[in-house]
């Protein structure tokens, strides 16, 4: 009885220590799981290294052979560059032999046709200016000298219209030109029916069937010439009494830009001087100045163009009087104007850009400027006034 408690006393303690065994085995594997598993990576990463190392060792390789190509190449281009040189230096040479030979052995021939050359250019410009002095009449002999007063004969509209009389015929009506966009005009059969304020029983109204463009219409020998609304720069021709379209042509090179800059709604400007019909433009390849165009008004066909020194720049109108561009300035925000430029088509030598001929007595700018020769004088529209300015000439030195 007393040896089997002992026993059963026994059984736990060997329990407890067969299971420390078994728990110290296997931190033993997993230990030695852990240190084959390093071996492993280091083995790796060694590996990694020498081919890092094997790589690096062929790109110093590479880099060497390549500079010393690019070296050779360097002095290949080189040496390539004093052959070309050198072959360039003897086709100069050679060339300068060609050309003094040639010119030992052809010289008389050229100058003979470089002086029939000249001669024939001489006698064309010679030629030209006669045709011109026969177009325009040469008899035309005096210059502009002063405006020398004015007269506000009414004041009717807006900004901008022109009125005008026809100069080429004898009768003393006067022609209305309402705005810049307009498909109506009105027929006054005197100064005086115009200046009655009772205009509208006075005046006949004459219907267009195509509108105008801007304010730079004339009437002329019984004719309406107007630049056409929604054109570039097609010109109408107008019979007035008949109420129908007797011609119309396109100017070249008109219509991109302002005639004036200041006077922006007028592309084309049509003048009449003692010499007939004429056009002023501005073109972009004359860097803005004005262009005149002498218009033959039967034929609706350019005559002859002339390219002018006078600015579009700042400008508000200008007028032709015999031969001659008159061209107004003034500043953009309104002033006393003034004719600072000039150019005659027949004398182009003696133009000059700056003769400061001031306006009389008023403030402000132009829409319009028309020059009647019959009349030698100026009808204008400045910011709603019909005004009349009378013209101061001498004649030329």
């Amino acid at each position: 009885m007393g040896a089997l408690p002992v026993h059963l006393l026994l059984i736990p303690s060997l329990t407890s220590v067969m299971g420390a065994t078994q728990c110290v085995m296997q931190d033993a594997a997993l230990l030695s799981y852990i240190e084959q598993r390093f071996l492993s990576l280091e083995k790796r990463l060694e590996k990694c290294n020498q081919d890092a190392q094997e790589y690096a060792d062929e790109f110093r390789e590479f880099s060497t052979a390549l500079l010393s190509r690019l070296a050779a190449l360097s002095t290949d281009k080189a040496e390539l560059r004093r052959e070309i040189e050198d072959l360039l230096m003897r086709m100069e040479h050679t060339q300068r032999d060609i050309d003094y030979f040639g010119s030992v052995t052809d010289s008389n021939a050229c100058v003979e046709v470089h002086e029939d050359l000249l001669e024939q250019q001489l006698l064309e410009e010679a030629e030209e200016k006669k045709r011109l002095k026969l177009m325009l009449n040469a008899s035309c002999d005096y210059v502009l000298t002063g405006i020398r007063s004015l007269k506000v004969v009414k004041k009717t509209g807006g900004k901008h219209g022109s009125w005008m009389k026809d100069p080429g015929k004898k009768h003393t009506k006067i022609y209305f030109f309402s705005g810049s966009v307009n498909n109506v005009i009105l027929e006054f059969a005197s100064v005086m029916a115009f200046m009655e304020n009772t205009q509208t029983p006075k005046a006949r109204r004459v219907p267009l069937p195509l509108p105008w463009e801007g304010t730079g219409h004339v009437v002329y020998q019984g004719f309406l010439f107007y630049h056409r609304h929604g054109s570039l720069n097609e010109i109408v021709k107008f019979n007035i009494q008949r109420r129908s379209v007797a011609g119309q042509m396109l100017l070249p090179g008109a219509g991109r830009i302002p005639a004036y800059q200041l006077s922006p709604q007028t592309k084309i400007d049509l003048a009449v001087d003692e010499q007939g019909l004429w056009a002023l433009h501005a073109e972009p390849e004359t860097g803005g100045n004005i262009v005149i165009t002498k218009i033959n008004a039967v034929a609706m066909a350019v005559e002859h163009s002339w390219d002018t020194p006078c600015s579009s720049r700042d400008a508000e109108a200008a007028f032709m009087a015999c031969n001659s561009l008159h061209v107004v300035y003034n500043s953009p925000s309104g002033g006393s104007s003034r004719i600072q430029c000039v150019h005659d088509v027949l004398d182009a030598l003696n133009a000059y850009t700056n003769p400061g001929l001031p306006f009389p007595r008023r403030q402000g700018g132009h829409s319009t400027l028309h020059y009647n020769p019959k009349e030698k004088q100026l009808f204008a529209w400045g910011d709603g006034s019909q005004i009349v300015y009378k013209l101061h000439t001498e004649q030329k030195v």
